[in-house]
């Protein structure tokens, strides 16, 4: 496993980190598709075997069973201090006021409830899932520079919004003083590029370490157009991510791993793994094969010609995943 500094902090992360949205109970919150304890925990330990250091999961994850599973998980598998736990704030937990968003009395409740489910003091990456319009910027900022004071924080991350509302948001922490975002876990791989236009500049201009989401578009480039998941059956939000233009992209992807004799998923990983601004894609792996792959594509390197050869047939998107 390799390992880079994320953005301009001194924090070492693994290129890979492991999407945990794939771990909690079915039967709790929206996703069908997700593994029980008993299934998560031999992944966990297999990421944390192979290197992996880092793990992001959110607390809107199957009803924050993710958050339980996965910090069980840890604590009794690796040392707290060797691992960089990532979890996220914003989506709905509970009905009625209060139960969602970026004010400071969700943020504030919403850590601790986060905390408790992990089952350790402090979380090392603490990301907002989304913006938040009504909430503003000012009170949301401050009071993720307050956890950071309380020490229940390490550092704050964002996740996706347009480029304008981030750098707004980095500007007013500064102007203020405050803990500023090191981080942005955005919408990117093969099929959607559209974020290469203002947000990755912004980033890499700014010292903010790229982790991408969906980086195998939900599964679709990792095998062939068209085939049907247990979790693509009923993955709402995916289906209004890609269109059908993107069957052309796949294809190349399917020629070069073809060529290289290696699985798909490890020819799209390694395109990402090149680009400058990403530090660490978020991968969710739900199979031992799935986790390998994502290992081996840190290794991969690809020619000039082969990253031209998927890259060419890309066209512009809607833009999606804000909200």
């Amino acid at each position: 496993m390799q390992y880079v500094k994320l953005g301009s902090t001194g924090l070492d992360v693994s290129r890979i980190c492991l999407g945990c949205m794939t771990y909690g109970l079915p039967d709790r919150g929206v996703h069908e598709w997700t593994l029980d304890e008993e299934a998560s925990r031999p992944l966990i330990r297999q990421a944390l075997e192979s290197g992996i250091n880092f793990f992001d999961t959110a607390n809107v994850y199957s009803d924050g069973t993710s958050e339980e599973i996965v910090g069980r998980a840890l604590r009794d598998f690796a040392h707290r201090d060797e691992i960089v736990l990532a979890t996220k704030v914003h989506g709905r937990t509970r009905p009625g006021p209060n139960g969602g968003g970026l004010s400071r009395k969700a943020i504030m409740s919403e850590i601790d409830h986060s905390l408790r489910r992990l089952g350790t003091d402090y979380v090392d990456l603490y990301q907002i899932h989304r913006y938040d319009p009504h909430t503003p910027v000012e009170e949301t900022m401050e009071a993720l520079h307050d956890l950071v004071k309380a020490g229940k924080v390490r550092y704050i991350g964002a996740s996706s919004m347009y480029a304008w509302q981030f750098s707004k948001a980095q500007y007013i922490a500064e102007r203020h003083g405050w803990t500023r975002f090191v981080s942005m876990q955005n919408h990117y791989n093969l099929l959607y590029r559209e974020e290469e236009r203002e947000m990755l500049p912004l980033c890499a201009d700014q010292g903010v370490g790229v982790l991408p989401w969906s980086p195998l578009a939900r599964g679709r480039l990792a095998r062939d157009w068209g085939t049907v998941t247990g979790r693509s059956a009923n993955d709402d939000f995916g289906s209004r991510l890609y269109q059908e233009g993107d069957r052309t992209i796949v294809e190349a992807v399917t020629r070069i791993a073809e060529d290289r004799g290696v699985p798909r998923a490890q020819v799209a990983l390694a395109w990402l793994l090149h680009q400058d601004t990403v530090a660490a894609p978020i991968v969710g792996a739900g199979t031992p094969q799935h986790v390998a792959d994502a290992v081996a594509a840190v290794e991969l390197e690809l020619s000039d010609k082969e990253i031209e050869e998927m890259e060419q047939p890309y066209a512009p998107h809607p833009v999606v995943g804000h909200r």
